[in-house]
């Protein structure tokens, strides 16, 4: 087949992703794992005309088209390490969902929370995976009639991630949660992301007092991990206040 004729494809952002996700490390691997991370989709012009959300009210989820961006400077492999199988076995990019592919481009479905008109038109969502400020390139609804497959199988990723971490807080930072005031919030999204245990799998099993830190929300959140169980150490809001 001649490709020399072929016509580039444009794809613009239509809208930008405000997440409590500040870095890769502790974003979920796969959205709907966290619940209790919420976000807004905040559209750019000229797609922020409420019409375009005309009917969607109704939906209880949506699929969100995105571009791993952060990605985009490093290319693309044809094979890659997927974390569910270690970060050791290679597979073909395409029976993964790594970011290093070509266009780069993702594909989540969340909770619709509310279809947002003030002060920004967009989605309020929860169930992310994105990280903050990530271009967003289609939004469509998600039905339950086409896009749950009774008998789909998962291959190497069949289930759930497990076996999950317990997580206690260190007595400093139930002082610094019960001073804050969305402090159930925070306390749960914190509980549920390091409960997956974020560490590269390598990391498992060794060097049980390192300490990690990760943005999230904003703050500075630092943890550690001793048999099967996960401390959060610190918690330090990212203005330094």
């Amino acid at each position: 087949m001649d490709h020399s004729d072929t016509t580039p494809i444009l794809i613009e952002p239509i809208g930008v992703m405000s997440s409590p996700f500040r870095e890769k490390f502790g974003t979920p691997r796969q959205s709907g794992l966290v619940e209790a991370a919420v976000g807004e989709l905040r559209m750019l012009p000229p797609f922020d005309d409420p019409a375009m959300f005309e009917g969607l009210v109704g939906f209880s989820h949506v699929w969100l088209t995105f571009r791993f961006d952060r990605c985009v400077a490093q290319g693309w492999r044809p094979r890659v390490r997927p974390p569910r199988l270690g970060g050791n076995t290679e597979v073909g990019v395409w029976a993964s969902r790594s970011p290093f592919r070509p266009n780069h481009l993702g594909l989540s479905v969340v909770r619709l929370i509310a279809v947002v008109n003030e002060p920004f038109v967009g989605l309020r969502v929860a169930g992310l995976d994105l990280v903050d400020g990530t271009p967003v390139v289609d939004i469509k609804p998600y039905l339950p009639y086409a896009d749950c497959v009774a008998d789909a199988r998962g291959g190497f990723a069949a289930a759930r991630p497990g076996p999950e971490l317990a997580v206690d807080f260190a007595p400093a930072v139930e002082r610094r949660l019960a001073a804050i005031r969305d402090s159930g919030g925070l306390r749960r999204l914190i509980t549920r992301v390091i409960a997956l245990d974020p560490r590269p799998a390598y990391r498992r099993g060794s060097e049980p007092q390192r300490h990690y830190g990760m943005q999230l929300a904003d703050y500075e959140v630092c943890w550690r991990v001793i048999d099967d169980r996960a401390e959060v150490t610190d918690l330090v809001p990212l203005d330094g206040r």
